[in-house]
């Protein structure tokens, strides 16, 4: 859905970064991938993970700056990056971010 929603709007999304799980090991199981692809899988009650798109104007190529934290894309272009953190639960999913 999120790479259908960039192509309406001419972006790409970035394949480097995906959405994690959250537990005790930092960026653990389950990973999300964001764009298009047939990676089979499903959620279970008690998982909670991140959803966390990189929608860029341009190269989806991406690169790191010295400081080990700043993510920038190799073509200068514009990039957004937003986060929300999910709990599948027995009734369904709770957005725990959600404002």
């Amino acid at each position: 859905v999120i790479n259908e929603i960039a192509d309406n709007y001419s972006y790409s999304v970035v394949r480097d970064f995906v959405g994690h799980g959250v537990g005790k090991a930092f960026h653990s199981a389950p990973h999300i991938l964001h764009y298009r692809n047939n990676q089979p899988g499903s959620m279970q009650v008690g998982q909670t993970f991140t959803i966390e798109p990189m929608l860029v104007q341009g190269s989806t190529k991406c690169e790191t700056w010295k400081d080990e934290w700043t993510i920038v894309t190799k073509d200068g272009g514009l990039a957004a990056q937003y986060e929300h953190t999910l709990l599948i639960t027995p009734q369904g999913v709770e957005i725990l971010t959600q404002l």
